[in-house]
């Protein structure tokens, strides 16, 4: 870089004001700002990067398994599973695999079978299948679970349960857990949403966190740990339970995923970018028990909304009548099943500062009301509708609010309510805190 400054001083000084080539200099300044700023970004390194620099040595003499799916890879992109079958230091005995299975390829919410690993011979176990929890006899050849799973910082995303099981089994059967952090890619300081009550503990909400919840997933493990009741062990075993984390490098809590210098690997079907993480954490919530749809199998999965019965324009137009904060809804056209055209209003964020994701999932719920009444969507449901929202959701109050005045339900006095129990979460975080 200073031999390349150097060089320019050599030219004239009436050269550089020549417009064109102030124009020229003005790119090159920023492509190589971009360069540089990519060289930093680059350097955060996983867990499984870190275990790899210290040669695999924690895990030496132990039989190991393996809890991972397609997103648990290096830096590079090389899966886990790979790296450490293929190492002479590593004895993986079994592979674990959460919903959608080792390879990602299973469907949502559907049961997933055991079976043979065609590329290890090992056997492998579904954590989503029969059992959501290792057994005894899983666990019984185990000297240590590794756990390398990617979260997206959401509360309702299931690895965090698998996670949270597993450390419970192990610590009973007296298997040590290791977790190779990762990053959260919403960054580790995006808090909002409700706070889960206890009652609406289940496999899509598993721990009493805000929607998005700003932790790792090693900090989740070494909180859920710590914390009373947020593990159905008795203390004397948790107390026991080895767990370990093994942190990542280069790795800051205000970044979000664009700034880690690390390609994207689908976490599951519906999941296969980063905008995808960023719009199920916004409207994830808000086509529940409603008309709306928010744009799973087009090209911008929880991107796109759209509500039966209504134009585009006509959603664009209630859309931007709420008025929420950070947001606009442009028009955007892709091609469905059968190759025709079709416009979506498109959920883009124009502020950062301004947002708070989940409001427009809860102002779609008013919305739907509108549109719906006299008739309010949120009454006419039968126990288990009801139950699967509130396990989503997590607040009985703002159910009870919904069901009874529908499109009046006081929304800005449950996100004042919500914002305040978010940041008494994140202060209670932050004895946790790896970053």
């Amino acid at each position: 870089m200073i031999s390349f400054i150097s060089l320019v001083k050599k030219f004239p000084q009436s050269y550089w004001d020549l417009p064109r080539i102030r124009i020229l200099w003005s790119y090159l300044l920023i492509l190589v700002s971009s360069l540089l700023s990519h060289t930093a970004h680059s350097q955060v390194k996983l867990g499984i990067d870190n275990l790899q620099t210290l040669n695999f040595r924690p895990l030496w003499g132990k039989k190991v398994g393996l809890l991972t799916h397609p997103a648990g890879v290096d830096r590079k992109g090389t899966p886990t599973l790979e790296i450490l079958h293929h190492s002479p230091k590593i004895q993986l005995v079994a592979l674990f695999g959460p919903e959608h299975g080792i390879y990602g390829n299973e469907k949502a919410n559907q049961p997933v079978l055991d079976k043979t690993d065609a590329l290890t011979g090992l056997p492998v176990y579904s954590l989503y299948g029969k059992y959501r929890k290792p057994t005894p006899s899983m666990l019984e050849n185990l000297d240590c679970m590794v756990i390398d799973l990617q979260d997206i910082g959401v509360r309702s995303y299931t690895y965090i349960s698998c996670m949270r099981l597993t450390l419970e089994a192990c610590f009973e059967s007296e298997v040590a857990v290791m977790i190779l952090d990762r990053p959260n890619p919403l960054s580790g300081l995006l808090v909002d949403g409700p706070l889960l009550e206890e009652k609406w503990r289940s496999y899509v909400g598993t721990f009493p966190l805000p929607y998005l919840h700003g932790m790792t997933i090693g900090e989740l493990a070494i909180m859920a740990k710590k914390e009373p009741g947020w593990l159905a062990v008795s203390s004397k075993t948790i107390r026991k339970g080895a767990l370990t984390i093994v942190p990542m490098k280069g790795w800051k809590r205000n970044f979000f995923w664009s700034q880690t210098g690390l390609k994207w690997v689908p976490t599951s079907p519906y999941i296969p970018s980063i905008s995808a993480v960023l719009g199920y954490a916004m409207v994830g919530l808000g086509g529940q028990i409603n008309a709306f749809s928010h744009g799973i199998g087009t090209p911008h999965p929880f991107r796109l909304l759209q509500y039966r019965g209504k134009s585009p324009s006509a959603v664009q137009e209630a859309l931007t009548n709420l008025k929420i904060p950070g947001l606009s809804f442009p028009l955007r056209s892709y091609k469905n099943k059968n190759n025709q055209t079709v416009l979506a209003p498109y959920v883009k964020v124009e502020s950062w500062k301004a947002l708070r994701p989940t409001q427009i999932s809860f102002a779609m719920m008013l919305q739907a009301c509108r549109w719906e009444s006299p008739k309010n969507p949120y009454t006419a449901v039968d126990q288990n509708q009801a139950r699967l929202y509130n396990k989503h959701v997590g607040s009985s109050l703002w159910w009870a609010q919904l069901q009874q005045k529908g499109q009046h339900t006081p929304l800005e006095f449950f996100l004042k309510k919500w914002e305040k129990e978010a940041k008494k979460f994140q202060q209670l975080s932050k004895q946790y805190w790896i970053y």
